[in-house]
């Protein structure tokens, strides 16, 4: 797991070496930030996506620089994810920037319904999720190797999945949510004081609240001090 920011999810090739061997593997790495505040099945899904990276990456041909192409678009609904910009319907299925939704009914949507039983639960979830995650682009890093990831769009993506309304989470993610800690408030002014200006020569004072107060200078003429917000 990676709190990479904006992303729910990224594929790095080779990312590890064996030190004796000289072996290497990839890494697929999830943000736990958004376990909290997406439904399991959507969790699984970005990870099934860079797993389709992972293969084309071994067994077909990747697009140049993060490419979305043809290729790993038919792959992508083949394994039941159709590839959208948009995240929806009718969303392009190649490119630069690219994300999915759930076939209904496909494969991944199948498997996940059979997986997704009482014994298979999120044990574990961010205390300080994103309440309202921001879409962008991540960028590769340089010498890391290719990296793709599955951004972070929460305004485009969505599952499509029938009698599911896309903004609905689990019920034990929405039982966890309890534990949740929400955002901190502003700061409270617990001095229970307030501060004074003269308007001519803008001297300062604290004083209680709802106080009349005049300045004394000799060119102010005893003007009424006013509260600074």
């Amino acid at each position: 797991m990676q709190r990479e920011k904006r992303t729910y999810g990224y594929c790095s090739f080779k990312r590890f070496v064996g030190r004796e061997s000289g072996y290497t593997v990839d890494e697929i790495a999830m943000n736990p930030v958004y376990f909290s505040i997406r439904t399991i099945k959507a969790t699984l899904s970005t990870l099934v996506h860079e797993m389709v990276h992972q293969w084309q990456f071994h067994f077909g041909e990747p697009g140049r620089r993060g490419y979305h192409n043809k290729q790993w678009a038919a792959r992508m609904e083949r394994v039941g994810l159709m590839p959208s910009d948009t995240g929806e319907p009718g969303g392009r299925k190649v490119g630069q920037s690219m994300t999915h939704y759930i076939i209904a009914g496909g494969p991944f949507d199948m498997a996940c319904d059979e997986l997704l039983t009482g014994h298979f639960r999120l044990s574990w979830m961010d205390r300080f999720p994103p309440y309202q995650p921001k879409p962008g682009a991540v960028l590769s890093p340089t010498g890391k190797g290719y990296i793709d990831d599955e951004e972070d769009d929460s305004e485009n993506e969505q599952e499509v999945e029938e009698g599911r309304d896309p903004v609905e989470l689990d019920d034990e993610i929405i039982e966890a949510m309890r534990f949740v800690t929400p955002p901190p408030e502003a700061p409270v002014n617990k001095t229970n004081r307030e501060k004074y200006s003269c308007p001519v020569c803008h001297i300062n004072l604290w004083g209680k609240p709802g106080i009349v107060v005049y300045c004394g200078g000799e060119h102010c003429n005893k003007a009424a001090l006013v509260v600074l917000k």
